[in-house]
């Protein structure tokens, strides 16, 4: 079914705003002015050369303001050309300049002096015209009678009749006079193309212009060129850049008719297209349809990515230009909010794929950039973490200078800036005195320096370490107590050392490799089957994240924030996230696929499945996904072909009939034994079946036997 944003249909030819214009007759130019004034047109062109500005000797006309018209020079009926009436509007500059010898003696009795202040005016303009591939200058003299001419005001304007132009061009236009005496008008102006025009039947040019609609079925637009059979044009789609030059996105040389298609989430606002005849001089027209599209403004900070430019440097890339702003902050390890770093670089206006540089001395993997749009934040990258590994548990000092040499250090805390030395019940104001030491013996990375103050990264993992040390002697006192107790219990202790040959045998390597599981939190009963099949792969073993056992972070951090921070950890560890498509999984997808969000409210705070699309479906759409994630889906509860499209990059398999495949691929290649594999694959679908049989009974029917819920327990 068509989706209703994309059904708009437009016509190469008519549009809804349309001129009239007057039509000049044969291909004579002509010049007339305003009542009282005299001008002739000077005959042929002339050469443009302004000249530099001379001082005025008296009063002088003077161009003003120039003032445009489109009319139609016609040859015959339906032979015309588009032609840029052009009038000039002229004032009086200047004075007359009173003899030394009048003001020292009194005014002269000659009349004759007299003349010049009562005399009229008389100005050659210039009229210079540009517009690709022509250009022209042509010259017009005008005379103003003695009553006219008052000092400092208008005395009317000179109309040219007229410069052609070709259809869709861009004029310029400059008025001087000669001599110069002020600076030269200039004046630009976009001519319409055969849309914006009435009488296109009587320009040749724009007979052969064909009409193209857009519409969209899915996740295709297609792009119908209505084309008389066996015609040659030429289509063109492009990003309109506000800064630079457009961008030539895709080309072809077609024969009509035609229909292109295009994936939704490839429209943006600046995506334009143009359609020409492949005819000599033929005329090209431009239609951006997407300009005011919410939709299309929301794939375009989809496909907005921040690249780190080293050392230092770094660039916003985006097919079209944005309402920007971005601002450093420091990303604590464990999730929170991101502090905004005022210094060393305040909120500014960032220019599209541009580089630009970070006031730094170094880098670090808690720095990160936030980059907003209004007061709405659209995007945030720790662009060091690729480089140089993940946050670190470092505290960020804040060196304040003041007047006098006066210096003054706080550590950075989710509740803002906490001085060293101080009574707080922070970590940095108990270790204080250590880290101000850390800070004079040179253990602490500088980031920033300058006038104003210093940013200084220090670790804290010796700290840490220190504090759990007797933690740690607890832990193996009550191993070795706990050994013991289970050596007292022989039949337990074989039984324990089965499990560990096995364990053994399967290899090592697999013991912890991390799986993140996401799902959508249909209903109850669909919970605890996810639950159920999380602590059967905690027995493979794996080590499993699922939302479910982690509700307290949710909370506390929000649904995106523990997102992110799971998925980075999980990828960096050479694990794999697991895709379980619902009935309601599969339709939150088809939202965003359309829409790009979810309604404000439709899910529970701690949904991470709503909220992790806006980071997942970027790695599907780039081509990231294939290695890193993995599609489930259980075949008594969704249809294969419910699965969308985008998602089947990866495997996408069924359980528990795909079970095998499954557990070999969270495995990993080389990990497993067919024997290992085969009693995994047992105790995972015997563990499955009564949790698969509960979402399949119907609502109200008694369930007995041992349920896996939410609170089963955080078993990673």
């Amino acid at each position: 079914m068509p989706v209703p944003w994309f059904l708009l249909s437009f016509a190469l030819g008519p549009s809804p705003v349309v001129l009239s214009l007057e039509r000049l007759v044969g291909p004579q130019d002509a010049a007339h002015c305003s009542p009282g004034l005299s001008c002739h047109l000077w005959g042929g062109d002339m050469l443009c050369l302004p000249g530099n500005i001379v001082s005025a000797p008296g009063p002088v006309l003077v161009p003003t303001r120039l003032q445009t018209e489109l009319v139609l020079r016609c040859y015959q009926e339906t032979d015309c050309d588009l032609c840029v009436r052009v009038a000039v509007h002229l004032a009086v500059r200047g004075h007359w300049e009173e003899p030394e010898d009048e003001e020292q003696f009194g005014r002269a009795a000659d009349p004759d002096l007299e003349e010049p202040k009562n005399a009229s005016l008389q100005a050659q303009v210039v009229l210079s015209f540009q517009a690709y591939p022509t250009a022209r200058c042509v010259l017009l003299e005008v005379q103003v009678p003695a009553a006219l001419v008052q000092p400092g005001q208008s005395v009317g304007s000179v109309v040219f009749d007229c410069f052609e132009a070709a259809v869709g061009a861009e004029v310029r236009i400059w008025s001087y006079t000669q001599p110069r005496y002020e600076k030269e008008l200039n004046f630009t102006q976009q001519l319409p193309d055969c849309r914006g025009l009435e009488v296109q039947d009587s320009i040749q040019s724009c007979w052969a212009l064909p009409s193209l609609s857009v519409s969209a079925d899915g996740e295709d637009v297609h792009l119908v060129l209505d084309v008389s059979e066996g015609q040659r044009f030429g289509l063109s789609l492009y990003w309109n850049q506000v800064q630079g030059p457009t961008k030539p996105w895709w080309h072809r040389n077609l024969t009509g008719p035609q229909t292109i298609t295009l994936n939704h989430t490839d429209l943006v606002p600046c995506l334009c297209i143009q359609v020409w005849p492949l005819e000599p001089d033929s005329v090209r027209t431009s239609i951006c349809p997407f300009t005011n599209d919410s939709h299309a403004h929301r794939n375009l900070w989809r496909v907005a990515r921040l690249q780190l430019l080293p050392p230092r440097g770094w660039r916003l890339n985006a097919p079209c230009s944005l309402p920007a702003e971005a601002t450093l902050c420091w990303q604590a390890p464990g999730g929170g909010p991101c502090q905004s770093l005022v210094p060393p670089l305040p909120r500014e206006n960032v220019t599209v794929n541009k580089a630009l540089e970070f006031p730094l001395l170094k880098g670090h993997p808690n720095l990160c950039v936030q980059v907003s749009s209004g007061e709405k934040l659209q995007m945030q990258e720790c662009l060091w973490s690729d480089s140089l590994g993940p946050l670190k548990d470092d505290k960020l000092l804040v060196e304040t200078r003041g007047p006098q040499d006066n210096r003054s250090l706080c550590a950075l805390e989710p509740s803002g800036c906490a001085p060293l030395l101080s009574t707080a019940s922070t970590r940095a104001a108990r270790l204080g005195e250590q880290l101000l030491q850390d800070l004079q013996s040179g253990q602490c990375l500088q980031l920033w320096d300058d006038d104003l103050g210093a940013l200084w990264a220090c670790p804290m993992d010796k700290y840490i370490h220190q504090r759990w040390a007797l933690v740690w002697l607890a832990c193996l006192l009550f191993a070795a107590v706990l050994f013991i107790l289970l050596l007292l219990k022989k039949d337990h202790v074989k039984g324990w050392l089965r499990f560990l040959k096995e364990d053994v045998r399967s290899g090592g390597a697999a013991r912890g490799r991390a799986a993140l599981l996401l799902y959508s939190a249909d209903d109850a009963g669909f919970e605890r089957l996810v639950g159920t099949l999380a602590s059967a792969l905690c027995q493979l073993p794996l080590r499993v994240v699922v939302d479910l056992w982690s509700r307290r972070e949710l909370s506390a951090q929000g649904s995106l924030a523990w997102f992110h921070a799971q998925r980075l950890q999980t990828l960096q560890e050479g694990g794999m996230v697991v895709l379980l498509f619902s009935p309601g999984a599969v339709a939150l997808c088809h939202e965003w696929l359309q829409d790009g969000t979810s309604a404000p409210g439709a899910h529970r705070p701690h949904d991470a499945f709503s909220a992790s699309l806006s980071c997942v479906l970027p790695d599907f759409l780039q081509g990231r996904a294939p290695g890193r994630y993995i599609g489930a889906y259980f075949d008594s509860l969704l249809c294969p072909d419910a699965v969308p499209t985008l998602f089947r990059a990866v495997p996408v398999l069924a359980l528990p009939s795909q079970l095998p495949d499954f557990l070999r691929t969270l495995q990993g290649p080389g990990a497993t034994r067919p024997g290992w594999l085969r009693d995994r694959v047992e105790q995972v679908s015997r563990a499955l079946q009564p949790a698969l049989d509960s979402c399949l009974r119907p609502p109200g029917t008694q369930e007995t036997g041992f349920e896996m819920g939410p609170e089963a327990g955080d078993r990673t």
